[in-house]
């Protein structure tokens, strides 16, 4: 027996996979919606035969959303972007997608809605990622007012494109840019925690309608994460201040490279090194309000740590791989 279908939108990338374990674990199936099914094989895996399909949807298309929610009970949005590209842009995806997917949802009587912000989402900010962000939840509120919004820090795991775009940054460069002087807080989230708070806010009615901050159990400043990476991958670089008055217009430059040339254009690094907005968003830190609901709120309070986590998946940017002394990590 089963408690019902979910379908998670975007979940075959990063957050995904873990999504799908857990909920999976819970006891509900899991339908993964995403545009390229070709490359959703590997979430098959988080549950037995049967348990995982997977379904091709585009949250942009509304005929490909309603058969995604074909007999389901609740939905997950995971979709968003960090960098824009093609169609694929923070507009498109993360406020018009999320508007329609909610739409869409509530017209098919969909009452359990778990929307995946993030902290810093902000109708009045001057990012676009954390307008649109900010914009989401309102549009998935208004559509479906017990949707539960979770707002996580960044997120770390193997996958991420955090911790190991800075370590292939320091392999490849001889400094390290510490933008507005490195000083911006930041609170790590496991993937893991993330994915069980999502299958809690499924799964726990009591949740439907608020809004919870996702953080880690310790806060550090860019300087701090850095100094970390640097250390475990064996590779001590220098860090240069770089006032935001200065990185926002090189961020902007390096941005319209990774959107408008090849994508061979930051190959090194898979995504540009930083980009405008994400400069703009360095100017305020990403950590838990004081008054919000945390993750201790949903029940989960054993929390994994970056020094727990990184380095199990940061060796391989070491000089000999897994092979590195431990004593020289």
């Amino acid at each position: 027996m089963t408690k019902g279908l979910v379908t998670i939108f975007g979940g075959s990338g990063f957050i995904g996979r873990y999504a799908a374990r857990e909920l999976v674990k819970k006891g509900w199936r899991v339908r993964v919606a995403c545009r390229r099914v070709n490359l959703a094989g590997e979430v098959r895996l988080a549950g037995a035969p049967g348990w995982v399909d997977i379904a091709q949807a585009n949250i942009r298309d509304r005929a490909s959303i309603e058969r995604a929610l074909e007999d389901a009970d609740a939905v997950v949005n995971l979709v968003g972007v960090l960098t824009e590209k093609g169609k694929q842009t923070f507009e498109s995806t993360q406020a018009d997608g999320a508007a329609l997917l909610a739409e869409v949802a509530a017209e098919k009587g969909i009452t359990r809605f778990v929307q995946i912000s993030a902290i810093g989402a902000d109708a009045e900010s001057k990012s676009h990622y954390a307008r649109t962000k900010a914009e989401a939840e309102e549009a998935v509120r208004k559509a479906v007012p017990t949707a539960t919004i979770l707002r996580p820090s960044v997120v770390f795991g193997p996958e991420d494109e955090f911790f190991n775009k800075f370590a292939q940054m320091a392999r490849v460069a001889p400094v390290m840019p510490a933008i507005g002087g490195g000083k911006t807080k930041m609170q790590p989230v496991y993937a893991g925690d993330v994915a069980e708070a999502i299958a809690v806010s499924v799964d726990d009615d009591t949740t439907a309608g608020k809004t919870y901050e996702l953080g880690g159990p310790r806060v550090y400043t860019m300087n701090e994460i850095y100094d970390f990476i640097c250390k475990t991958i064996s590779r001590p670089r220098f860090k240069i201040s770089l006032p935001f008055v200065l990185a926002k217009p090189i961020g902007y430059l390096s941005g319209a490279v990774w959107r408008y040339v090849p994508p061979f254009s930051w190959g090194f690094l898979g995504q540009p090194p930083v980009t405008g907005d994400q400069v703009e968003m360095l100017k305020t830190d990403n950590v838990v309000a004081d008054d919000a609901l945390t993750l201790e709120d949903l029940g989960v309070t054993t929390l994994e740590t970056p020094e727990a986590i990184v380095p199990t998946y940061l060796w391989r940017f070491r000089d000999y791989g897994e092979f590195h002394k431990a004593s020289e990590a």
